[in-house]
């Protein structure tokens, strides 16, 4: 059993969350982490089920620092420091804005929400102004995105003031992170959050199945029509992966969203995370890494959507280079560590009934080296105007014509993109496409330094001592969270008594009727008539 170092680095005791040096190693075609901590001893956890895939992802790591603001000094204790502090290199690209804790489920894997017990979350219309006031003095890039989450953030009577103030602050985009229960039965609140300025439903979805989806299986065909009613055409299926409860479905989940592809825009798988403790035996039983959902969708789809249709997220740098240098301004720039995430993009052929990924006929690592060329044409002094002009023409030469969909003008698009560089731009390619992504999130056990110091989400906090941290470090260390609740929270006679109506925790509990569901029509047409795209 022959084991290599591919690198050094540091990460944190599952035990005491103490600081401990780490080790990246390549051991029997998969990559593992190693560390040893001085009082509760060694410690080793997969970090990627694929070597191969480790080191293609790798190639398109970036060494770009695309963050120069920093709130907080590090004294090198990280990730004690956050945050964001000067050994920070990814700006904020999705900022996390916990509206309240209190959730109308319990799921055992969730990231946060209240017990009984706890102290209620809940900041102020105040306090989210300030918190959307300190991220955007964020530079050389001032922050665009914001994402609404919780527990659920519908448990909130002022969640559409929330969405107002965001857009009037100059957000672009707002997504609101829920599991549509309470967007299932309420069609005006559906409208509402569209007329207010929700651009998209991060919608909690772990399966196709009762088995697998238990928590809202029974709202979403609602959901869903409530959302084409309302015309609010851009949600995102959020699945959490664990393996042997729902890994099975991952093909599923996606067939679901092509035959919607109507108003749902992407797929973003989660590998579940162990936030709380965990046994080795559970976490070798439950644990998915990247490699490993991406080779479940290649066997689960027939090898319609493979292993070779991923990249990483800081696979598409050049593009951002490319809008920075031509525009004068820097732009969004996905300068995330490559381990994070993995993503592709697929279209559907009508007229073939067929699913078409887009490194099927386009060139995507050729386009980005040409593009790279260019960008450095700009950099030492080449006309802008005339080095567009250049790749205005060429970008046919990477898409092949006859592999394409046949109702699709790929290079209009791409050309709207680069040339207006604009949210506009940008959406037609995603109404005309379902983006298939996953993004791992760190826990105790496999928590390498390295990545969350390129961590792009990120929360927002009241506290001045760490008023934005990153996503990882947040959930990583507990107690730091739980010092979020206990200075800002409220306990529940306090909470009571700004809201009389609230009865507790039992009220939030969300009670359904399931054989009324099942039996209704929306019900029986949402999970009957789905084709399968990947016979």
């Amino acid at each position: 059993m022959k084991k290599k170092v591919i690198k050094e680095t540091k990460s944190l005791c599952p035990i005491c969350l103490k600081q401990v040096k780490a080790k990246i190693i390549e051991k029997n075609g998969k990559i593992w982490l190693e560390k040893e901590c001085k009082k509760h001893g060694k410690f080793e956890e997969i970090y990627y089920e694929d070597t191969k895939m480790y080191y293609k992802f790798r190639k398109f790591a970036t060494r770009d620092r695309s963050i120069k603001t920093a709130f907080v000094k590090s004294k090198g204790n990280c990730p004690y420091d956050c945050g964001l502090c000067n050994q920070h290199k990814s700006f904020t690209a999705l900022a996390n804005i916990v509206v309240t804790n209190r959730c109308d489920l319990r799921c055992f894997y969730c990231f946060y929400y209240a017990r009984e017990g706890k102290k209620i979350y809940e900041p102020s219309l105040e306090q989210i102004r300030e918190m959307l006031l300190t991220l955007k003095k964020e530079r050389p890039i001032e922050p665009t995105a914001v994402q609404l989450t919780g527990g659920e953030p519908l448990l909130r009577e002022d969640i559409l003031d929330i969405i107002k103030l965001c857009k009037e602050m100059g957000f672009q985009h707002v997504q609101l992170n829920t599991n549509g229960i309470r967007l299932a039965f309420n069609k005006n609140l559906v409208r509402k959050i569209k007329e207010y300025g929700c651009n998209t439903l991060y919608l909690s979805f772990d399966g196709v199945s009762k088995e697998t989806n238990p928590k809202n299986h029974w709202e979403v065909p609602f959901l869903l029509k409530n959302c084409r009613e309302a015309g609010l055409k851009s949600i995102v299926l959020v699945p959490t992966l664990i393996r042997g409860m729902n890994s099975q479905e991952i093909g599923e989940i996606i067939n679901f969203a092509l035959n919607n592809l109507d108003v749902v825009r992407g797929v973003n798988f989660q590998p579940i995370s162990f936030v709380g403790r965990a046994s080795k035996r559970e976490r070798e039983r439950q644990r998915i890494t990247i490699p490993g959902a991406i080779e479940e969708i290649e066997r689960q789809t027939n090898g319609a959507i493979g292993k070779e249709d991923f990249y990483p997220v800081p696979f598409v740098t050049p593009l951002s280079d490319f809008a920075s240098l031509l525009s004068g301004k820097e732009k969004y720039k996905f300068t995330t560590h490559f381990a994070c995430g993995a993503a592709t993009y697929v279209f559907l052929d009508r007229k073939r009934g067929k699913v078409i990924p887009i490194t099927r006929f386009v060139d995507v690592e050729g386009l980005m080296e040409y593009i790279k060329e260019k960008n450095a044409e700009m950099k030492k002094g080449k006309s802008k105007r005339l080095t567009a002009l250049k790749v205005l023409l060429n970008i046919n030469k990477f898409i092949d014509k006859e592999k394409k969909p046949k109702d699709l003008n790929l290079s209009a698009i791409f050309k709207s993109i680069l040339i207006k560089r604009n949210y506009k731009a940008l959406s037609k390619f995603h109404y005309q496409s379902l983006f298939i992504g996953m993004m791992h999130f760190m826990d105790a056990y496999n928590y390498d330094i390295e990545r969350v110091q390129r961590c792009c989400i990120h929360y927002l906090t009241p506290s001045p001592k760490a008023p934005i941290v990153p996503f990882c470090s947040f959930n990583c260390l507990t107690f730091k969270k739980e010092k979020i609740e206990d200075e800002y929270g409220l306990t529940e006679e306090e909470y009571k008594k700004l809201h009389p109506k609230w009865k507790g925790f039992d009220q939030d509990v969300y009670k359904r009727d399931v054989k009324k569901l099942e039996r209704s029509r929306i019900y029986r047409e949402c999970y009957g008539k789905l084709k399968n795209f990947f016979e």
